[in-house]
């Protein structure tokens, strides 16, 4: 068995995508996704990256409807299907077949009450389970009232189906997250991205028709942002990436070594406050020079003024501005204040 626990950025997307399916089940089409999220989390650790494939990863990175496949991986040519429960009888071999019984396979995943930890029980052939339950009702009679069979597989026998490989250890090599503030490597003037998306390393990119060698990380720019329609800023770095794709908003793809995290990461726009001050007031990003920052305090905050206006707009009101180094400001969430 293996225990899975999901991230900030796991949860914010398992849940915005059950909204935005439409799930008349919210609650549980979020725990079911992110089942499916520990699952994908095994593969990538044990199986070969070439010989299986999430029918919903980019659903599920983008926050999308899914395409409504009837199962959720391939695996080594086997479909299979993920069932999430906190209840343990959702596992027993009858109510298995009754709810899925045309996959190849069944992954079984149990999950805490607050969705803070999830074990991956283990997996079996939906044949199997068909014929244990043939095989109760032909010869066996009713279950002990005491002590219910549960058909599972241990996690590890999947890797059986497929060639003979050790620990495949496919986890992510770059450092970057959704959100993160990042700007090319050895560009002396490179503008500072935001990261939309963090693709996984199975994942196949192309760049100007040829394959990227290596794992890939989308980036947005701020003045990109900035036309939408919403304060960005204000979103879950996690869901970015729906964002993004509701609005068409331009994506960069780069090879993940190309990239560096941004030396002086604000741009105009930006909520701030002055780290060394016991009680800080908000402050807006009204000016980038190198390392200087110039904010506001009492300016406009989220869509009032265009960030590009934002300079013109304090001359135009009068409003007082500051000029501190960027070592000296730290982000602050604007819902705080």
């Amino acid at each position: 068995m293996y225990q899975f626990c999901p991230d900030e950025v796991d949860q914010d997307r398992a849940h915005h995508q059950a909204i935005k399916q439409g799930a008349d089940d919210v609650d549980g089409k979020r725990i079911g996704n992110l089942g499916e999220i520990a699952f994908e989390q095994f593969c990538r650790e044990y199986l070969p990256a070439e010989m299986w494939e999430w029918e919903n990863e980019e659903a599920m990175r983008r926050c999308n409807p899914e395409s409504f496949s009837g199962h959720d991986f391939d695996v080594f040519g086997y479909e299979v299907d993920v069932k999430t429960s906190r209840d343990v009888s959702a596992f027993l071999p009858e109510t298995l077949v009754e709810k899925d019984s045309e996959d190849d396979i069944i992954v079984m995943v149990w999950h805490r009450d607050n969705e803070d930890s999830l074990i991956l029980l283990g997996w079996e052939h939906v044949e199997t389970l068909k014929s244990k339950v043939e095989t109760e009702e032909q010869f066996s009679g009713n279950s002990p009232d005491k002590l219910e069979h549960l058909a599972s597989r241990p996690m590890n026998d999947l890797r059986n189906l497929g060639p003979n490989t050790a620990n495949m250890n496919q986890k992510p090599q770059n450092p970057f997250q959704p959100g993160d503030r990042v700007e090319k490597r050895e560009d002396e003037d490179a503008s500072v991205g935001v990261v939309v998306e963090v693709l996984p390393p199975e994942t196949q990119v192309e760049l100007y028709g040829q394959e990227l060698d290596g794992e890939a990380v989308r980036v947005a720019f701020p003045s990109s942002l900035d036309e939408g329609p919403g304060d960005w800023r204000d979103i879950s770095p996690a869901l970015l990436s729906s964002y993004c794709d509701d609005q068409n908003v331009s994506l960069y793809t780069y090879k993940h070594e190309n990239l560096k995290f941004a030396e002086n990461p604000y741009t105009v726009g930006d909520y701030v406050i002055k780290s060394s001050h016991d009680d800080p007031n908000l402050a807006v990003v009204v000016e980038v020079d190198g390392y200087d920052v110039t904010v506001v305090y009492e300016g406009p905050k989220g869509d009032e003024v265009a960030p590009a206006n934002l300079s013109e707009y304090c001359e135009d009101e009068d409003l007082s501005t500051y000029q501190y180094p960027e070592k000296e400001l730290k982000f602050v969430d604007i819902d705080d204040y």
